[in-house]
């Protein structure tokens, strides 16, 4: 075993990458990555599992600090917050924006419904409506916000397919000074050539005194293309793609940031469906790439998605409690949010105990990974918060779903999928940084997952 661990760390002195797609657990697409102190918060688009369509109810929330391990804070917001959309269908790209400690969540609604802003005084929520209508409703272009808030202070809300919209938003973000405009640089038209191939899903940034735009381009399959300016109105120019168009993915959608030190962009691909389903659907998955620019600010092309994703920005702490959902990659599972109750009788639930977000459809051979933690203190034993429903075992690996054997969770109960417990197992003592793979095995449906947290060497 020591002769295998050993291995182990010296296979990991390569910096460790996160796998694409990045989120497995569902369906999510139109991704709006926010940097808030230390924390990415990516804002998706969520695709119902039975969808064929566009198939879009809500918008979920994922967080992360090392760009590799994204921690599924569920629903944050959906169509049911806005008091005048009367459709269940069309939760499209947003965008959320930070501004004087609060958070600025933008929404469209599909069929001319306009674009809608939710605020929330953190930015986990709950989001509600401020002005109780749309804040855009001009046209059936009115789609794929985005929000820039240039160094003087005035924040500008673009927009639009297939043209490209912007208006100057007031101070308290929630209404806007003057007209809208239609940009003329980028404007499609009619029999003229459009060297732009600007398609919708636009994404405003700045970096080192150049404005950006970013978009899908090109339809279909969409690609990434951007065009640069030196005012945040334009004129823009065409500058090329950053990811062309692959027929492995029908559409795409860019969200960039800078974290740590480092440019990302955000897109999405059909991978998942893929992995089960021939023929195409509207169920897509968020991926991540890194960034990289020319003396002169241009963007260099990247690949089509790759596997590999990005390399980890610091690593993860076993020793504080980490939730079951905080995921590098999983295979087969699924998660879920319920309330606990105490049920003191079945016509009375009694207080409110706390809302879980959990690991769920948990099934044999089904995994977790987490990536890179951190084990400077060794491990003496590992504590796995579960609720039974069949029973079943945890196994937990280094480094591999086979890797080394650290210890393993008996879960005995059965029938208690409402009552959660804490199991404290043995774990072998374990130095330096590994990937742990929570390997789940069993019949039928074995249980749900909450939290895990290791215990130093004694």
């Amino acid at each position: 075993m020591k002769r295998t661990l050993l291995a182990g760390m010296l296979l990991l002195t390569a910096a460790a990458h996160a796998q694409n797609p990045i989120i497995q657990t569902r369906h999510t697409a139109d991704p709006a990555p926010l940097v808030y102190h230390d924390t990415v918060f990516l804002y998706t688009g969520h695709d119902e599992n039975n969808a064929f369509g566009f198939v879009m109810k809500n918008w979920l929330l994922y967080t992360s600090v090392d760009m590799v391990n994204w921690t599924d804070h569920g629903e944050v917001a959906s169509l049911k917050d806005f008091s005048w959309v009367h459709t269940d269908n069309g939760a499209w790209a947003p965008q959320c924006v930070e501004r004087n400690g609060k958070f600025y969540l933008y929404c469209p609604v599909p069929n001319g419904g306009g674009i809608g802003v939710l605020v929330a005084d953190n930015p986990y929520g709950p989001f509600k409506d401020p002005i109780g209508k749309p804040l855009i409703k001009n046209s059936t272009d009115d789609i794929d916000p985005t929000v820039l808030i240039d160094k003087d202070g005035q924040a500008y809300l673009y927009w639009g397919n297939p043209n490209l919209y912007y208006v100057k938003l007031n101070a308290d973000m929630i209404s806007y000074s003057g007209g809208i405009v239609k940009d003329s640089s980028i404007a499609k038209v009619k029999g003229q050539p459009d060297p732009f191939h600007y398609q919708e899903g636009p994404w405003a940034f700045t970096r080192n005194g150049k404005y950006y735009m970013a978009y899908a381009s090109t339809c279909c399959p969409e690609g990434m293309g951007y065009a640069m300016s030196n005012t945040p109105t334009g004129p823009w120019e065409y500058k090329g793609s950053i990811m062309d168009g692959d027929p492995r993915s029908s559409g795409n959608h860019p969200g960039i940031i800078e974290y740590k030190g480092q440019w990302y962009v955000f897109g999405f691909n059909y991978a998942l469906l893929k992995q089960t389903m021939k023929k195409h659907a509207e169920r897509r998955s968020v991926c991540l790439a890194t960034l990289t620019f020319n003396a002169d600010g241009t963007i260099q092309k990247l690949p089509f998605w790759l596997a590999d994703g990005v390399k980890q920005v610091g690593t993860l702490n076993p020793y504080q409690q980490v939730q079951a959902e905080t995921i590098a990659y999983s295979e087969g599972v699924t998660t879920d949010k319920a309330t606990e109750w105490e049920r003191e009788s079945p016509w009375n639930k009694g207080r409110k105990i706390q809302d879980r977000i959990f690991v769920s459809s948990i099934h044999n051979g089904d995994y977790v990974k987490v990536q890179g933690a951190d084990f400077s203190k060794g491990a003496s034993s590992a504590d796995v918060n579960v609720a039974a429903l069949y029973g079943g075992k945890i196994e937990i690996h280094a480094d591999k779903p086979d890797g080394p054997l650290l210890g393993t969770a008996n879960i005995t109960a059965s029938g208690e999928g409402d009552i959660w417990k804490t199991i404290t197992i043995p774990v072998k003592n374990i130095k330096g940084i590994h990937d742990l793979y929570f390997v789940f095995k069993g019949e039928k449906d074995l249980f749900h997952f909450d939290w895990w947290q290791f215990n130093p060497a004694r």
